[in-house]
């Protein structure tokens, strides 16, 4: 964030929410960190007079929320866009419910994948959950469209849904600073069972309710300042919304355009009063035909997903050559960068765990997080991944299906954060229905894929005050695994031993692989010393640069170079450690056989 003037601000679309929160008196907010909305929850910390949590996992996150509500005070939730799967179950009953204080869910979409399993489209959500939806295209825009959320939620009895995207997440804009709306006092809570317990005859009544809202809604729709038309020349005329409404204006600047800022429910009378407008409808829009499939179903003829991409992001220049593309390409089109293949970082404790697993005949059933890179090369240790928390279940029944006479030993592995956030009752299945896997718990105590954020496990809340701090290995034995094992590891010979006894046995065991992180603050500051290379000891047997440290790189001799350096004449190379990229891990040195790396002041 830049101050451009005293009340003018230079922001991200993260932080511009995050504001927009603040100035909306919200009083209660929960997310889960996943990109690209982690910075809104991590902003909004910041506040004096709100209350901001990471929650355990997404659907946690919003009954939290929805409690917050029904207690009368403004909240909001926080998510990317894979996290409203997890809180699926609450959102589409708090639609029935309703709310007392306004209800905004978050929902941060990623086209392209750039951090994401999948690329889902979560306007459907709002549609099938018939609950409003808005859609910003910037920064300016988002933040006063959480406010109107808020407003619209109690003024509708709705949660009510932001949608952004990557692009608005993080692109940064110019942002107006306003005022903050008191938040509400509430002294005592107002019991409403009628409105609140969802038991089927309540249920019943109350899903009329939801019809007679989102009738009022559409109406609403017709006339909210957000859906706006954009007079222009009507040869050709776009519908569009969130981002690619930046794209249409830049491919096409000339042009009439109905911009949908609420882009669930659609306002029709005036979808048709456009279409009227122009020669040429187009519907531009990312991912999936949202818009397009609604305006036809009103039995208007448009064009859309037969010439707009429904996979990936959209830019300026794809939506020009898309729509004409016999024109001239007179505009900004992205450069091809060469490819940084993602890495562990120097020193990461998960290195040495799938460094052993690589060499084990085991099926490695992987998760979400930092780990999932132990799938690449030159490590290649992960045969799965799915979703949040799936790894435990999906080796439980790997384990099931091959039955007892099954040779193939299964191995699943998770992050202590996930592990809290959706795992355990994985495990418990394991347990309680009996399957022979091993479960390693990589605790490296934080969230570190998305930024090194606190969990249940890490001892601080998201404040960085002092927090209880779950015992892992309790928590294990408690759901009943009688075979739980501690490791460093950073000593990858003693793990590896430990890993084959766990994986050997015919019941249900666990490992925790406890080391922090590398990039947390406590690590970077003790940092002293670093582990270099004795080159004269090395023989070139490359069992150091099998990790795939960042901090190893290896030279090749040319012909005769060997011989000529004193090393052995078939040696085709020696290997070199980098001190400053070097964490002091000690991974590498204990592969070593040669005393060929030495930890100390390098030479």
């Amino acid at each position: 964030m830049t101050k451009i003037s005293e009340n003018v601000l230079w922001m991200s679309g993260n932080e511009a929410i995050a504001m927009g929160a603040y100035e909306a008196g919200v009083a209660v907010a929960s997310g889960y960190p996943g990109t690209p909305s982690t910075e809104i929850m991590e902003n909004l910390s910041r506040y004096e007079g709100v209350y901001t949590e990471w929650a355990p996992n997404e659907k946690v996150g919003l009954e939290v929320v929805i409690g917050a509500s029904f207690a009368g005070v403004r909240a909001l939730a926080t998510m990317k866009h894979v996290g409203v799967n997890v809180a699926a179950d609450p959102l589409f009953t708090a639609a029935y419910t309703g709310v007392c204080g306004g209800l905004v869910l978050i929902t941060a979409d990623d086209p392209e994948m750039h951090s994401s399993q999948n690329e889902q489209d979560n306007r459907n959500y709002a549609f099938a959950a018939k609950v409003p939806m808005l859609e910003p295209s910037d920064p300016s825009e988002a933040k006063e469209m959480l406010k109107a959320g808020f407003d619209l939620s109690e003024e509708l009895d709705t949660p009510v849904m932001l949608r952004i995207t990557t692009r608005v997440s993080h692109v940064k804009g110019v942002v107006t600073k306003g005022e903050r709306k008191a938040p509400q006092v509430v002294e005592s809570m107002i019991k409403r069972p009628e409105k609140f317990v969802m038991l089927p005859g309540i249920a019943r009544k109350r899903r009329g309710i939801v019809e007679e809202r989102m009738t009022r809604c559409r109406e609403l729709a017709e006339t909210i300042s957000f859906n706006r038309i954009e007079e222009g020349d009507t040869k050709k005329g776009f519908i569009t919304s969130g981002v690619s409404y930046l794209y249409v204006k830049e491919a096409f600047p000339e042009a009439a355009v109905l911009k949908l800022g609420m882009c669930w429910p659609l306002p029709e009378k005036k979808i048709r009063q456009f279409a009227e407008m122009v020669d040429e409808l187009y519907i531009v829009e990312e991912l999936d035909p949202f818009l397009e499939t609604h305006i036809k179903a009103m039995g208007i003829d448009c064009h859309g997903k037969d010439l707009i991409p429904n996979q990936g992001e959209l830019n300026t220049a794809i939506v020009r050559q898309a729509i004409d593309p016999s024109s001239k390409v007179d505009l900004f089109a992205p450069v091809a960068l060469p490819n940084r293949p993602p890495n562990m970082c120097a020193g990461c404790p998960h290195r040495g765990i799938f460094f052993n697993l690589s060499r084990m005949k085991v099926f490695v059933s992987g998760d979400i997080g930092c780990y999932t890179l132990g799938f690449l090369p030159p490590l290649s240790a992960m045969d799965s991944c799915v979703c949040m928390g799936g790894s435990i279940s999906i080796a439980h029944g790997m384990a099931k299906a091959l039955g007892d006479g099954g040779h193939d030993k299964i191995v699943s592995v998770i992050g202590d954060s996930t592990f809290i956030h959706s795992g355990v009752t994985g495990l418990i299945n394991t347990v309680y229905n009996q399957s022979a896997s091993t479960l390693i718990i990589l605790d490296n105590r934080i969230t570190a894929m998305t930024g090194q954020q606190q969990n249940a496990t890490s001892g601080y809340s998201m404040k960085g005050e002092a927090a209880h701090s779950i015992d892992i290995e309790g928590l294990c034995r408690a759901v009943g695994v009688e075979h739980v094992y501690k490791v460093n590891p950073h000593d990858v010979v003693e793990t590896r031993k430990i890993l084959q006894e766990a994986v050997d046995l015919d019941v249900p065991s666990v490992v925790i692989a406890e080391a922090p992180c590398v990039l947390l603050p406590e690590m970077k500051e003790r940092k002293t010393v670093s582990y270099f290379t004795n080159q004269e000891n090395c023989v070139g047997c490359k069992s150091c640069i099998r990790l795939g440290c960042p901090a190893l790189s290896w030279t090749t001799f040319a012909e005769g170079e060997a011989e000529e350096r004193g090393y052995r004449k078939k040696q085709k190379g020696i290997s070199k450690i980098d001190e400053i990229l070097c964490n002091d891990c000690g991974q590498c040195a204990s592969l070593c056989k040669f005393d060929a790396i030495t930890r100390g002041e390098g030479k």
